[in-house]
């Protein structure tokens, strides 16, 4: 799926008006966006945008990887700075093999992990080689 499937107000309808995208885009149309990686292999979807309230800057995007039809699927939480904007085929890209997605920090929906905890942040930070200051 991508934004434009989810674009209920029509702010991408047509990319060369004065809408915002995509520079500036809203959060809930970017949601269950595909993620692919640069091999072009299929890595998942954005399950949820994690926001720093301290900061108002977006930390994370919660990746849904693995699974069958939605059971089984593994959660990472990605940060931001290491998601790409692929606008040609309206998705987003990441940096990372299926391999290392597999090895990567995780959780499943029912354990989430203290994402405010300044550890766990370098540790993912860490992980996907993305710059984050805390």
């Amino acid at each position: 799926m991508s934004y434009i499937d989810k674009d209920e107000l029509g702010m991408y309808k047509n990319t060369n008006s004065d809408g915002p995208g995509p520079q500036l885009m809203g959060a809930n149309t970017l949601l269950g966006n595909d993620v692919y990686n640069l091999q072009d292999e299929d890595l998942g979807d954005i399950k949820e945008i994690m926001l720093d309230m301290n900061t108002g800057e977006v930390s994370y995007a919660v990746l849904s990887f693995g699974g069958f039809l939605g059971m089984g699927d593994k959660l990472f939480a990605v940060p931001w700075s290491a998601l790409k904007l692929d606008t040609a085929n309206k998705r987003f890209t990441l940096d990372a093999n299926k391999e290392k997605l597999e090895s990567a920090p995780g959780f499943d929906k029912d354990h989430w992990p203290n994402m405010a905890d300044s550890s766990w942040q370098q540790t993912v930070n860490s992980y996907y080689g993305a710059d984050k200051r805390y």
